[in-house]
């Protein structure tokens, strides 16, 4: 657990970044064979584009390293648990394996609303949720709560936390 704790920090060091921007703090990066190959941070709001998700831009920036689509080898870390896009993402480019911190009961697609990875795709990434949860968590409660409290409104609902 100690490396999965190493790398989930520095996606969380990612979704802070994304939070000094005005993005929802998620980060995700890409490792193979102990070797950071992608790194990414929502990008949504700057770029007002609903595909500049984390997971995304890392995925982009592992297959941009390593010179091909399949990242065969692969873990992601991110900070919340994956979309169904950002899951469908992830079985097409052939990810091994998915850390994520906090889990997301309004769009999960690891196991909270739907396991995407256990349908009969042509690949099956192993999951592993809940990797330094509350500290990912509170990443995502802390944004939320100073944008309410900017926004003059407590009644301001998250969404789904990406």
């Amino acid at each position: 657990m100690e490396q999965q704790e190493f790398y989930m920090r520095q996606a969380l060091a990612l979704a802070a970044q994304a939070a000094a921007l005005g993005e929802v703090p998620v980060g995700a990066l890409v490792v193979k064979n102990g070797r950071i190959v992608g790194r990414g941070f929502n990008r949504r709001e700057g770029a007002k584009n609903a595909l500049c998700h984390a997971e995304l831009i890392a995925i982009d920036q592992a297959c941009r390293t390593l010179g091909g689509w399949r990242l065969f080898g692969c873990d992601l870390y991110v900070t919340l648990e994956p979309c169904p896009m950002c899951a469908g993402a992830i079985i097409n480019s052939r990810i091994d394996r998915v850390y994520f911190g906090a889990y997301d009961p309004k769009a999960g697609s690891c196991g909270s609303v739907v396991d995407l990875f256990s349908l009969p795709y042509n690949h099956f990434p192993q999951a592993v949720g809940g990797v330094l949860r509350e500290e990912c968590a509170a990443a995502l409660s802390d944004f939320f709560r100073k944008l309410r409290k900017a926004q003059g409104t407590a009644s301001c609902a998250p969404g789904n936390g990406i």
